[in-house]
């Protein structure tokens, strides 16, 4: 199979990096129904992480933190690539940036499970449009 490259919308909150916060922001999120795309987490400073939801469509998401009076930051683009997981998978996309000379801001690959993978890739806004192009993203 062709790896698949899709333009994806997230948003992102911070909160206290304590045990039991990432689960309950995503707890409301499962009450309300709403299917997130991935989701990932990661300490920035000052006793705070950033968790980031990538969702098809963000305003379930909005409408949850909306009622709990939570912070969420406006729509911003990354992409979600998954394919069949063989050696170079991810090294591909990787490149291909690198050739361009587009800077990947972050980057989350994890191995899927019967033979396949997923990645989350980000860059700066200003290079979204053309890493988009390289990549092929639909």
């Amino acid at each position: 199979m062709t790896d698949r490259v899709i333009k994806v919308n997230y948003c992102s909150t911070t909160v206290t990096s304590r045990a039991g916060q990432g689960a309950k922001v995503l707890s409301e999120l499962k009450k309300a129904g709403v299917n997130l795309a991935a989701f990932t987490g990661f300490p920035t400073r000052g006793g705070k992480a950033q968790l980031d939801f990538i969702a098809e469509n963000m305003t379930p998401v909005r409408r949850v933190f909306k009622e709990h009076g939570w912070k969420l930051s406006k729509t911003k683009r990354g992409f979600l690539i998954y394919g069949d997981d063989k050696v170079g998978a991810v090294f591909k996309h990787v490149q291909k940036l690198a050739d361009k000379r587009i800077n990947i801001t972050a980057a989350d690959a994890v191995r899927a499970g019967k033979g396949r993978y997923g990645m989350l890739l980000w860059v700066k806004p200003k290079d979204f449009a053309r890493a988009a192009r390289i990549l092929k993203a639909k």
